[in-house]
């Protein structure tokens, strides 16, 4: 099993603890390395995000954090970077990529607030048509290669985080089928990995991680590769169901995303 987390935030987003507070149960799980990911500086939306007074405190706070257990445990400072950022990049470690809204019409529309919210957003922006819904949510994670500072990419299918037994749409259907496969294909060309991510799981919002195995076998047959993460937001989340996913990935290597950065 991985024992690293490279996808984890903390009090300065989204997340439930200090960052010291993650680095503490880090150690505790005996784990080789933690990186934190705070959520960019989105100016569409200041409800999950760092804002921008805070980022070079955060950035002092990890690097401090770095020498104080440097004998225990190897600590990076990144950010998930969302293709809807305005914010600086320098004093980084590492990027996500990831999307978590789409534009349509001047809206940004969040993918991950609930499946209510996506219906409504289908039935007011694309007619009704939760397909239509998926192929603009896609072309938008394409965007992601536009952002070159990007080390991995962050929860490639997120728009299924509430379709885990289709309650919202077909994941068979030969549109939604082409609309990841195109991405998919883009992305691949980046020559960086993709992530599994636990990450809803922890949440309950499903009961198996992101990508679906199809994805995840189209991704590996086309040269892509995965690293594992848990999308952390709480410090006893750390390695949520990793034991699980390497099951469900059985066949398919996991890397370790230290490996990419040192």
């Amino acid at each position: 099993m991985i024992l690293s987390n490279f996808h984890t935030h903390t009090t300065y987003c989204d997340g439930k603890h200090s960052p010291e507070e993650m680095v503490l149960s880090a150690i505790e799980n005996k784990m080789h390395a933690i990186g934190f990911s705070t959520h960019s500086y989105t100016s569409i939306d200041l409800s999950y995000c760092i804002r921008k007074e805070k980022i070079e405190e955060y950035q002092r706070e990890i690097n401090a954090l770095k020498e104080k257990y440097k004998d225990k445990i190897n600590i990076y400072c990144g950010s998930e970077l969302d293709v809807f950022s305005d914010m600086d990049r320098d004093g980084f470690d590492y990027f996500l990529g990831a999307v978590h809204y789409i534009e349509k019409d001047g809206h940004y529309l969040t993918v991950d607030g609930s499946g209510k919210e996506q219906t409504e957003d289908a039935q007011k922006y694309f007619g009704g048509d939760m397909l239509s819904y998926c192929e603009a949510y896609y072309e938008t994670v394409k965007k992601i290669a536009d952002m070159k500072e990007v080390g991995f990419i962050a929860h490639f299918d997120l728009v299924t985080k509430f379709n885990e037994n289709y309650e919202l749409f077909d994941e068979k259907d030969p549109r939604y089928i082409k609309a990841w496969q195109d991405a998919a294909l883009h992305l691949i060309k980046m020559g960086i990995p993709f992530e599994i991510n636990t990450g809803a799981i922890s949440r309950g919002a499903r009961q198996t991680p992101y990508p679906r195995r199809e994805i995840a076998d189209f991704i590996v047959k086309n040269g892509g590769k995965f690293i594992m993460t848990s999308d952390c937001h709480h410090k006893d989340w750390l390695l949520c169901a990793f034991n699980e996913a390497d099951k469900i990935y059985e066949g398919i290597e996991i890397l370790d995303f230290e490996d990419f950065i040192k």
